[in-house]
């Protein structure tokens, strides 16, 4: 039985539960391949004092190890907002089939940099919305905690 995006975002948000638990910005995500996650992560930025600990680049990094490949061309990637430029240089270079993302976000998200540009690999396919008011909420509830 194939899986949906939907049941992929819920997993991606459990990640993103984790780091709000731990105080990180609630962002998770994980890595799809042949129907199956074969890694996950979640914002470590402040547990590792490392600004490039993003859930995206955790979770792709643990995705390599898994496979014993630099690239991903099989696989897709769920995140629960929208990726920074940052971690889009990542998943282009991983050659992702798919990226799927939650929330927007209008602050840091890719398009602040990017506009129309596709800054993934030209092959990949992007979907966005997915669960977008439950990525959402998480964020603005982790934001309203800490004021």
């Amino acid at each position: 039985m194939a899986l949906d995006d939907t049941h992929f975002m819920k997993e991606a948000l459990k990640q993103a539960k984790e780091a709000f638990a731990s105080g990180e910005v609630p962002v998770g995500a994980i890595v799809v391949w042949d129907n199956k996650i074969i890694s996950r992560g979640h914002n470590q930025v402040e547990r590792l004092n490392d600004c490039t600990a993003h859930a995206e680049m955790i979770a792709l990094t643990s995705a390599f190890n898994t496979l014993g490949s630099k690239y991903l061309p099989e696989a897709t990637l769920y995140v629960t907002v929208e990726p920074c430029l940052m971690c889009c240089g990542a998943m282009y270079w991983s050659k992702l089939k798919r990226i799927v993302y939650g929330a927007e976000d209008v602050k840091n998200g890719y398009r602040k940099t990017t506009g129309d540009n596709f800054p993934f690999h030209p092959k990949a396919e992007l979907a966005s919305g997915v669960l977008a008011d439950e990525c959402a909420q998480l964020m603005k509830d982790f934001f309203i905690a800490r004021r």
